[in-house]
């Protein structure tokens, strides 16, 4: 998708976040100007705000196939994360928890914290088996449906299963997913997939910033992390941001009834060409079961963030991983929890691409990295050359 700016750009940054869909910047903008009374207010534009709001609540409902009562609306994915985790477990300091070293910030910093507060915390590598990691003390168990760095989906459906089975046994525990990478790009369906608390952003679909939900299954206790009103059935109190509840449903209908096919199509002939005409990259996760529009990559002997700052002169925005994380000078957690070297996941570069994207614009970006990876290999080589 090419972007408006000084200069233009060809976007391919889209698990960072994504640009507003112009029907969704209508829907938003026509929300601003005409639903500006809060839902708690009893005259007619307080209702109208009301139920604007609550019809938002219904279509994310639906969107899940969940109920309306199931719907928490937050900040965001962060906030999300964090209402879930230290809203179930800040009730219970002495409990154990299982979660994985490849999350979001959002879910590990919290985690974190709690581990301060008395929390026990097992944080799992890939391929470690979760149901391994349970003990009589696990009280939640807090996995992302897909990472947001390599596009690797969990096994969430087993997960839930060895949570279940915990539960049937008598246990009190409770699985949480960060969904907000794979909320419209893989199939889901929370009336059929045990988890008890599930993360949604905006943003990452073609909507706003600033929304997001939190899916909270009938009879999970949650106890909230913020104080005011009683807004949300008491579990986040604040006026209610009903113009970016209206765009978030709207957004959120485009994203499922859009195909997935299209986009893994450009990622599959992106990586085909870019396999063909370089020698010495890797496709991380590449073995595992992905998102279809996202393609994290391994140049060997080039650092990413030279190979980011190449490509933008070019007019084309990519990323070498996660966007909070943007400016650390560590490399990518996730990637080293993969097993990849330092040397490595710092020659690492994530390409993710959405539903505006074009095969023109997956050649224009393979022809780019193509020729920036050789100069800048060329350039490392002659630097090697004069340095000895």
């Amino acid at each position: 998708m090419r972007l408006r700016g000084i200069p233009p750009l060809l976007y391919f940054d889209h698990n960072s976040t994504t640009p507003l869909a112009p029907e969704v910047a209508a829907t938003y903008a026509a929300a601003l100007r005409d639903v500006y009374g809060n839902p708690s207010s009893t005259h007619r534009a307080g209702q109208l705000a009301r139920q604007k709001f609550e019809s938002a609540r219904r279509v994310i409902a639906d969107t899940l196939h969940a109920a309306p009562a199931e719907i928490v609306f937050t900040s965001g994915g962060t906030e999300s994360n964090n209402l879930a985790i230290l809203g179930l477990l800040r009730q219970r300091q002495s409990a154990h928890a299982v979660t994985l070293a490849i999350e979001h910030p959002a879910v590990l910093e919290p985690f974190r914290q709690l581990e301060q507060e008395g929390v026990a915390v097992t944080y799992l590598k890939p391929g470690e088996p979760i149901a391994a990691a349970l003990r009589d003390d696990t009280r939640l168990v807090s996995v992302m449906h897909a990472n947001n760095e390599t596009g690797a989906v969990q096994p969430l459906e087993e997960i839930a299963s060895a949570v279940a089975a915990r539960r049937a046994a008598g246990q009190t525990i409770y699985l949480h997913s960060d969904g907000v990478q794979a909320f419209s790009k893989i199939p889901l369906d929370l009336s059929r997939l045990s988890v008890d608390l599930y993360s949604l952003s905006a943003h990452k679909i073609f909507g706003p910033k600033g929304i997001g939900a939190l899916f909270v299954r009938k009879n999970t206790p949650l106890q909230r992390i913020q104080f005011g009103g009683r807004h949300e059935r008491e579990r986040r109190p604040g006026t209610e941001n009903v113009p970016a509840a209206v765009a978030f449903a709207y957004a959120a209908e485009l994203a499922v009834a859009s195909s997935a096919d299209i986009v893994a199509s450009l990622r599959d002939q992106f990586e085909a060409q870019l396999v063909s005409r370089l020698h010495d990259i890797q496709i991380n996760a590449v073995a595992s079961r992905r998102l279809p529009n996202t393609s994290n990559i391994l140049f060997h002997g080039v650092s990413a963030e030279a190979l980011v700052i190449a490509l933008d002169m070019r007019e084309m925005a990519v990323s070498t991983g996660a966007a909070c994380s943007s400016g650390s000078l560590e490399p990518s957690h996730v990637l080293l929890a993969m097993g990849l070297s330092r040397d490595e996941a710092r020659s690492s570069i994530r390409f993710s691409f959405g539903r505006y994207n074009t095969m023109a614009e997956i050649s224009a970006l393979s022809d780019a990295v193509v020729e920036s990876v050789n100069k800048l290999r060329h350039r490392q080589s002659k630097e090697a050359r004069l340095a000895g």
